[in-house]
């Protein structure tokens, strides 16, 4: 069975920082692309950074200088830093993995993320 278990969401002012992270199992995690995704309420959901099964990084013009994604395979984890962030960065933020290959595609849970003074 696979699980994609987010966490680190919160509270936090404008300008503040978290750290988001993600915990697979029931995969062989070094086979899958791993994304962090967004969707805020009435909106539609949105991708925020990607690393692949290499280590490659990519991420949103939005949030290219503020956010850091990084992949642990030994742990099978993901992580998402977050720096300086923005009343418009609040939304539930859901981890994705895909393996390009076999098409296989898994979503998380999603953690809470607002930004608020």
């Amino acid at each position: 069975q696979v699980q994609l278990v987010e966490s680190g969401g919160g509270l936090v002012q404008p300008g503040g920082s978290l750290r988001l992270s993600c915990k697979a199992s029931g995969i062989i995690f070094s086979n899958y692309d791993m994304a962090w995704y967004r969707q805020a309420p009435g909106k539609q959901r949105e991708l925020v950074a990607t690393v692949n099964r290499w280590g490659r990084t990519d991420s949103a013009d939005s949030v290219k200088v503020r956010f850091t994604i990084s992949r642990d395979n030994a742990k099978n984890t993901v992580d998402l830093q977050m720096t300086s962030l923005k009343p418009e960065d609040t939304a539930v933020y859901i981890c994705n993995a895909d393996n390009r290959f076999t098409k296989q595609n898994y979503w998380g849970q999603g953690t809470q993320v607002t930004v608020s003074s």
